[in-house]
């Protein structure tokens, strides 16, 4: 009997054990809290993890900005044919962990004659596919639990190899015809005069002052900053997953299959609103990566969101470039927006050419869980070394 007791007691949850007041709580067991409290208490720390995450992320993009922007720049003054164009995009963007900064960049050199459209265009498709950078790099964050790295990096994945597939298709119409210069000049025309607006970024407004303050510690200097945010962003991550995985991950599911990713039309809705919301495509889609490592989305579900993403990060860049009332600003803003419709519109809806970056995203994904290396592998290689192979053989 005293066995069997004995069994009994060492089977009874630690949670309905209570703790006299004053008294510390036996080794490995959590103080007692009602279950209600300790639900909440876990949900305010991952609004609080998401938080420094975004702050990570934002400061990440300003250490590469502290020595990137200025060799971006650079960069992107090479006298470049379309095939130069493209990898120059897709290597500044890197740098700067930000489509916007060098689309913005594009545009000004455009609007000053240092640049010509029909370059900024192909520059601007390379910036398509070097933004989906912050992904691949916060899926990192996964890199020591093989079966959440797989999920996070084929989430990561499906984002760059939808740009890389819509670059396969529109680059060579676009060589062969000008299709995106001469259709974004029509719309520019008919535009013109309108005038636009500028957005306040309430995410900036939040988590700049914490990035402010971070740069401010290690007193500007890039490598520090960087060091800084990339371990608030990875230490963060590892909360936010440790915290989603002791709630019900089911109750999770639930809410997001009946709600916000429950058809591809809400899922791309959402991506496509939030990303208009905050201005940037980086931080939606780096958002989703630990919630699909964790499990609580699917790839599927995924996918759709990152393409509205793509379509909401062209609307704040076209609001902005009516205001500016340049017309050069204004085509390449249109070119900008027209490249993600059309592949959009040419992709999405044929099946066959739509599970492309479904299928490649997955094998990699396998790929990643049997050798952990092929995540920093091809990060290196698709936005760094082949570009700059590339632009040094094209020289």
């Amino acid at each position: 009997m005293s066995a069997q007791s004995s069994d009994q007691g060492s089977d009874s949850d630690p949670a309905q054990t209570v703790i006299p007041p004053g008294v510390a709580p036996p080794p490995g067991q959590p103080p007692f809290l009602p279950p209600r409290l300790l639900f909440w208490c876990k949900v305010a720390g991952i609004v609080a993890a998401l938080y420094l995450f975004i702050v990570g992320v934002g400061g990440m993009g300003h250490a590469f900005k502290l020595f990137g922007v200025e060799f971006a720049e650079r960069v992107l003054t090479a006298t470049a044919n379309p095939f130069t164009g493209l990898f120059i995009g897709i290597l500044a963007t890197s740098l700067v962990q930000s489509s916007s900064t060098s689309t913005s960049i594009i545009v000004g050199m455009v609007a000053g004659g240092a640049l010509s459209l029909e370059g900024a265009i192909f520059m601007i498709m390379g910036a398509n596919i070097g933004t989906s950078i912050t992904s691949v790099l916060v899926s990192l964050g996964h890199i020591h639990r093989p079966q959440e790295l797989q999920r996070a990096f084929s989430a990561a994945s499906v984002h760059c190899f939808f740009n890389l597939t819509c670059v396969a298709i529109l680059f060579p119409i676009e060589l062969a015809t000008g299709f995106l210069r001469h259709t974004a000049g029509l719309f520019a025309g008919v535009f013109e005069g309108m005038g636009g607006m500028r957005l306040s970024n309430p995410l900036k407004a939040v988590t700049e002052p914490a990035i402010e303050a971070i740069a401010w510690m290690v007193q500007d200097h890039a490598v520090f900053m960087l060091v800084a945010t990339v371990a608030l962003t990875y230490g963060m991550l590892i909360v936010i997953v440790k915290l989603l995985r002791s709630l019900v991950l089911k109750k999770l599911e639930y809410f997001f299959d009946t709600h916000l990713f429950s058809t591809w039309q809400r899922a791309m809705l959402f991506g496509l609103l939030l990303t208009f919301a905050v201005q940037t495509s980086s931080v939606p889609t780096a958002l989703v990566v630990p919630l699909a490592g964790a499990g609580i989305l699917r790839l599927n579900q995924v996918y759709p969101y990152c393409l509205g993403s793509n379509a909401g990060t062209t609307l704040t860049a076209m609001l902005a470039a009516l205001a500016t009332g340049r017309e050069t600003a204004v085509i390449a803003a249109f070119a900008h927006l027209l490249f993600n419709v059309a592949g959009l519109l040419l992709i999405w809806p044929i099946p066959a050419i739509r599970n492309i970056p479904l299928k490649v995203a997955e094998r990699m994904g396998k790929l990643a869980f049997r050798h952990r290396y092929v995540p920093v592998l091809a990060l290196a290689l698709i936005y760094f070394i082949i570009p700059t192979v590339v632009l040094l053989l094209l020289r």
